[in-house]
C-alpha cells in the first residue's frame, strides 16, 4: 500500500503553470511521432506473424484500423509541431491527449487478447512480450506527462495481468507478476522524473524571470543613461556618442554637418518667480516645439538645464544655418500659456559647420562660442560661426592662457579717474581702474580681460593686485580723498576671497579709506552672502557703492537692503540726460530717492558741459567722466591736485575781488 501511496503522491493534475505547459508540449512534439512508429511497427509485425494462423479480420482489418489511426495521430502531431500554441490550447491538447491514449491502449490490449488463442506457445509467448515491451516504450515516450503515462499503464497492465493471471499457466503467470513489478518500478522512476523535469522547468521559468528583470533593469537603466527623464529626448551622453558617430560618417562621405546649441535666456527667472515645476513645463514645451521643427534626419538632445542641442544634416553654408537658427528662435519667442500664466521668453542660439580636421569636442566647441557670442551681443537671436570667430577666440583662447600665466605684480597696474564734488568744488575721490600690459599682446582692453578673468576664476587674483597697488597709493593720499576699487561677483560671493580682501586691508596698517564698487549682478547670486561680505568690509571704515544701478534687476530692492553709502548712475542714462526726457525724469527720480536714503548718488561717463548743467539743475552734484580727467597714472595725481588747487583758489581770489 505504501507503493501505491508513493505512486498517489506523484500524481498531480494536469500542470497549471503556462511554463511546465509548454514544456511537456514541446517534448511531446519530439516523442509522440516516435511512438506511434514503434505502435506501426510492433503491429505489423505481430499481425505478420500470425497471418497463417488468426482471421484476415484480426491479421488484417484490425490492424488496419490501429495501423490507420497511429497514422492519423502522427499526422495530425507533424502538422503541430511548428505551429504557435496558447498554454491553454496546449493544456486541452494533452488533456486530450491522455484521453486518446487510454483508448488507443485498450484497443491494443484488446487486439492482442483477441489474437492470443491463436497459434502455439511460441506465438502466444510473442503476445505476451509484444504488450508488456509496448507497453514500457509508450511509458518512455509519455514520460513527461505523467497523467497520460499511467493512464496507459493502467489501461494495459490491468487488464494484462488479471488475464495472464487468471490463465493458470505458471509461465504466464510469472509474466504476469514480472510485468507488474516492471511497471510498478518505471512507474516510480518515470513520475519521479517527471517530478525533476517540472522542477527544471519551474527553474528555467525563474531564470528566464530573472534573466527578463534584468535585462529590464539593463534597459531602464540605459534609458536614464541615455535618455533626458523630463523631456524623453536623449541626453548629452547620447548626443556626444551620436556626434562622434555622425562626424566619422560625415568625414568619411565628405559631406559636412553642423551643430546648434539653443539656450534659454535669462530661464533662472521662470523657476524663481513660477517655480520649478512650471519651469519644467517650459522645459517639456521646449522640447516639443523644436520636435515639431526638426528634419527627420535631425538628431535633438536635451545637453544641460535650458540648453539644447541639434546635429544637422543637408546644407551647412552660413546663410542656411542661419535661418535654421532664426527658426529656433522665433519658436521660442511664442509665449507658454501655462496654468500659472503667460511665459515669454527668448532663445539665443549658436551653429557652427564641421570641418575636415574636426573632433566632436572642437565642432560642439565652435557652436557653444557661437552661442556666447550670441547671448553677449545678439541675445534672442542665432550666430553662426564663422572665421571671423575663430580669430576671436583664437585671441581669447591665448589671452587666457597668458592671463594664468601672468606675473600679474609686474603686468597689473592702475589708473586713477577722479570724482568731483559739485556742492565742494574739488575731487573727493579717485576710482581705481585695472589694466593689463601683457609682454607678449601688449596692452589689453579690460573689457576685454575683466570678462574673461571672471569666467576663468582668475579674477580674485586680479582684484588681490588691484587692491595691494591701490593701497600704497592710499597711503600717500591727502586725508580727505578716498578710493574707489571694484569688486566681482565672485569676490562678494566667496567668503574666501573676502577674507583675503580684509586681511589686505588689516595689513596695510593704514586707515581705510576705500569705497568698494559692487555690481547688482554680484547681488542677486546671493543675497545673504552679499549682506555677510559687505557688513565685513564695513567694520573695516569702507563704504559700500552699488555701479552701474538702474542697469540690473530689481534695483530698488537691492538699495533698500544693502548697507550702501551711495549709487552710481549708469552712463547710459548721462549720454541721454540732454535729449531724452524720459531718461532726465528717471535720474531726478534717483536723485531723490538717494536723498531720502540718505546716501549720495555719483554720475559716470559725464564728456560735455551740456551734460554737467544738465545733471546740476536736476540735483546731482559728484560727478565722474573725461569732463574732469581722464584716467591717469598715481605719480599724476600730486599735479592734478595742485592744478585744481591752484584754479579753485584763484576762483576765490576772482570771486572776492568781484
Amino acid at each position: 500500500m505504501s507503493v501505491f501511496r508513493h505512486i498517489g503522491n506523484l500524481l498531480p493534475d494536469l500542470p497549471d503553470t503556462p511554463e511546465l505547459v509548454m514544456a511537456q508540449w514541446r517534448a511531446l512534439g519530439r516523442q509522440i511521432p516516435l511512438m506511434y512508429a514503434m505502435l506501426v511497427c510492433n503491429t505489423l509485425i505481430v499481425a505478420w506473424t500470425h497471418f497463417d494462423v488468426a482471421p484476415r479480420e484480426l491479421t488484417l482489418s484490425a490492424p488496419a484500423i490501429l495501423v490507420a489511426l497511429c497514422a492519423l495521430r502522427t499526422f495530425a502531431w507533424w502538422r503541430d509541431r511548428h505551429r504557435q500554441v496558447t498554454p491553454e490550447r496546449a493544456r486541452r491538447k494533452l488533456l486530450a491527449m491522455s484521453l486518446a491514449g487510454g483508448i488507443m491502449a485498450i484497443s491494443f490490449i484488446a487486439w492482442s487478447f483477441s489474437l492470443f488463442p491463436y497459434g502455439d506457445a511460441y506465438l502466444q509467448s510473442q503476445i505476451a512480450f509484444y504488450m508488456g515491451i509496448t507497453t514500457i516504450g509508450c511509458m518512455f515516450c509519455l514520460m513527461h506527462v505523467r497523467v497520460a503515462a499511467l493512464a496507459v499503464s493502467i489501461c494495459v497492465l490491468t487488464p494484462f495481468a488479471v488475464f495472464f493471471l487468471a490463465s493458470g499457466q505458471e509461465t504466464l503467470v510469472a509474466i504476469a507478476i514480472n510485468m507488474v513489478l516492471v511497471v510498478l518500478v518505471l512507474l516510480i522512476i518515470l513520475l519521479g522524473n517527471n517530478r525533476d523535469f517540472a522542477a527544471l522547468v519551474a527553474s528555467r521559468s525563474a531564470m528566464a524571470l530573472r534573466q527578463a528583470e534584468t535585462q529590464r533593469l539593463f534597459d531602464e537603466n540605459h534609458r536614464l543613461a541615455n535618455i533626458d527623464s523630463l523631456t524623453n529626448l536623449p541626453n548629452r551622453r547620447s548626443f556626444d556618442r551620436q556626434l562622434a558617430q555622425d562626424l566619422r560618417e560625415a568625414c568619411a562621405s565628405g559631406i559636412p554637418i553642423a551643430v546648434a546649441r539653443l539656450d534659454l535666456d535669462r530661464f533662472k527667472s521662470v523657476n524663481e518667480i513660477f517655480g520649478q515645476l512650471t519651469g519644467d513645463r517650459v522645459l517639456i514645451e521646449v522640447a516639443r516645439r523644436i520636435e515639431a521643427l526638426r528634419r527627420p534626419d535631425t538628431f535633438v538632445a536635451r545637453l544641460a538645464g535650458n540648453s539644447f542641442g541639434l546635429i544637422l544634416h543637408g546644407p551647412v553654408d552660413e546663410e542656411t544655418l542661419a535661418g535654421h537658427g532664426e527658426l529656433l528662435c522665433n519658436a521660442m519667442k511664442m509665449s507658454f500659456d501655462l496654468p500659472e500664466g503667460a511665459i515669454r521668453l527668448s532663445a539665443s542660439a549658436g551653429l557652427a559647420a564641421s570641418r575636415d580636421d574636426d573632433s566632436a569636442h572642437s565642432l560642439f566647441d565652435r557652436a557653444d562660442n557661437a552661442t556666447s557670442l550670441a547671448k553677449r551681443d545678439a541675445r534672442g537671436s542665432a550666430v553662426v560661426f564663422a572665421e571671423r570667430h575663430a580669430r576671436e577666440l583664437h585671441h581669447a583662447r591665448r589671452m587666457e592662457h597668458l592671463l594664468h600665466s601672468a606675473n600679474l605684480e609686474d603686468e597689473i597696474y592702475v589708473l586713477l579717474q577722479p570724482q568731483f564734488d559739485m556742492a565742494l568744488g574739488a575731487t573727493t575721490g579717485f576710482e581705481v581702474l585695472a589694466r593689463w600690459r601683457s609682454p607678449i599682446l601688449g596692452e589689453i582692453s579690460p573689457a576685454e580681460f575683466i570678462p574673461l578673468a571672471e569666467r576663468t576664476g582668475q579674477i580674485s587674483r586680479i582684484t588681490q593686485a588691484v587692491l595691494r597697488k591701490a593701497l600704497a597709493i592710499g597711503a600717500d593720499l591727502p586725508r580727505p580723498l578716498r578710493l574707489s576699487v571694484n569688486l566681482s561677483a565672485h569676490d562678494i560671493g566667496s567668503t574666501t576671497a573676502i577674507e583675503q580682501i580684509v586681511a589686505q586691508v588689516v595689513q596695510s596698517g593704514t586707515p581705510c579709506r576705500m569705497d568698494f564698487e559692487i555690481t547688482e549682478t554680484a547681488v542677486m547670486r546671493d543675497l545673504r552672502q552679499a549682506n555677510e561680505s559687505l557688513l565685513a568690509l564695513l567694520d573695516l571704515g569702507a563704504r559700500i557703492a552699488l555701479d552701474d544701478f538702474g542697469t540690473g534687476h530689481s534695483s530698488l530692492t537691492h538699495v533698500q537692503k544693502l548697507p550702501l553709502h551711495r549709487i552710481k548712475i549708469d552712463r547710459s542714462f548721462v549720454a541721454e540726460v540732454t535729449s531724452d526726457a524720459a531718461s532726465r525724469a528717471i535720474i531726478k527720480t534717483m536723485i531723490d530717492l538717494s536723498r531720502n536714503l540718505g546716501i549720495s548718488c555719483v554720475f559716470e561717463g559725464i564728456e560735455t558741459e551740456e551734460q554737467l548743467e544738465a545733471l546740476v539743475s536736476l540735483g546731482g552734484h559728484i560727478m565722474q567722466g573725461y569732463l574732469f580727467g581722464r584716467p591717469m597714472r598715481a605719480d599724476a595725481i600730486d599735479a592734478y591736485l595742485t592744478r585744481e588747487y591752484a584754479l579753485r583758489h584763484l576762483e576765490g581770489r576772482n570771486r572776492s575781488a568781484g
